[in-house]
């Protein structure tokens, strides 16, 4: 049995900690509130993860660190920074590998399918902000100070995420009235499932070929929004309906008043453009599939009756 920190409770935290935990590890969950699944072997601590000494603390002895904080969409710029640096040194100072939860944000906008090897190119604060956190975890991977590497993904489905295939979305479906969606209901769009983010972060946790680079999440085929809607109502046997989108000009109305949508003008590009994550090397490195598409899409509708 050998013990690791899991930071974050969400969907992804709590999948990786469950699987962990079910493999008979010993896990330590962190979030502020001290949530978390319930499981013998799975202890909930309320810590904050900013904070250096007391990360250097829980950390020691620990195998692994799995970075699956979840800042509030607004608040990455003030929040992000101090918890990666904080993990960082967690690591460092315990030699436990360092798995980070990532996104495709750093790439910025690209034409054609997005591999590892793309350079960070983003320009908006966002993508910025997750592009120097990887840089510094490398650096210090480089530099032989710490082990790290982080998975990236695109767009969450599953239960408890917050998708675009959601809570907008599915009640509506099921109660048979049309969707709306942000633009454009059809671009081609990679969604990676929750559970796989969690199956590839313990694998390269354990694995040292995953140590010192990136790895795509394994995900699906693209589906663009209206395509998925369709997925949806067929796996929940229920008519399909209308899909509809959002007036930009209606978004940038909310944004006066809520500082989540405040903040989509920055990402649009990627529901506007075709927007494909290729997670080859994974599959054929670690021998990962995706969840089936259905398999998926049945959780998804399960978690909402």
């Amino acid at each position: 049995m050998s013990k690791h920190i899991v930071v974050g409770a969400g969907p992804i935290g709590t999948a990786a900690a469950l699987l962990l935990a079910e493999r008979g590890e010993e896990v330590v969950i962190v979030t502020r509130s001290g949530s978390g699944p319930t499981h013998p072997a799975i202890t909930r601590t309320a810590a904050d993860a900013s904070s250096t000494a007391g990360m250097a603390e829980l950390a020691a002895g620990a195998v692994a660190i799995y970075n699956c904080a979840n800042p509030k969409y607004h608040q990455w710029q003030t929040d992000w920074p101090p918890i990666a640096r904080s993990l960082l040194s967690a690591a460092e100072s315990s030699n436990a590998v360092l798995v980070t939860v990532s996104n495709l944000y750093g790439y910025g906008p690209v034409s054609g399918p997005m591999t590892e090897d793309l350079p960070l190119a983003a320009q908006g604060t966002k993508g910025t902000i997750r592009a120097q956190m990887w840089r510094d975890a490398l650096a210090a991977h480089d530099a032989g100070r710490v082990r790290a590497t982080e998975v990236r993904g695109s767009d969450y489905v599953g239960p408890g995420a917050e998708s675009h295939l959601g809570e907008r979305v599915v009640p509506r479906l099921l109660a048979g009235k049309s969707v709306t969606v942000m633009k454009s209901a059809d671009t081609s769009h990679t969604w990676t499932a929750t559970g796989d983010v969690a199956r590839l972060l313990v694998t390269v946790a354990a694995d040292e070929r995953a140590w010192g680079r990136p790895w795509h999440v394994p995900s699906n085929p693209p589906r663009t929004q209206r395509e998925a809607v369709g997925d949806l109502c067929r796996v929940a046997g229920v008519q399909p309906v209308t899909v509809k989108e959002y007036p930009d000009m209606l978004i940038r109305g909310m944004g006066l008043f809520n500082p989540m949508m405040r903040e989509l003008p920055e990402v649009a590009y990627q529901l506007k453009e075709p927007f494909v994550l290729d997670s080859t090397a994974a599959q054929r490195t670690f021998g990962l599939e995706p969840t089936p598409w259905d398999d998926v899409l049945e959780g998804v509708i399960a978690s909402f009756r």
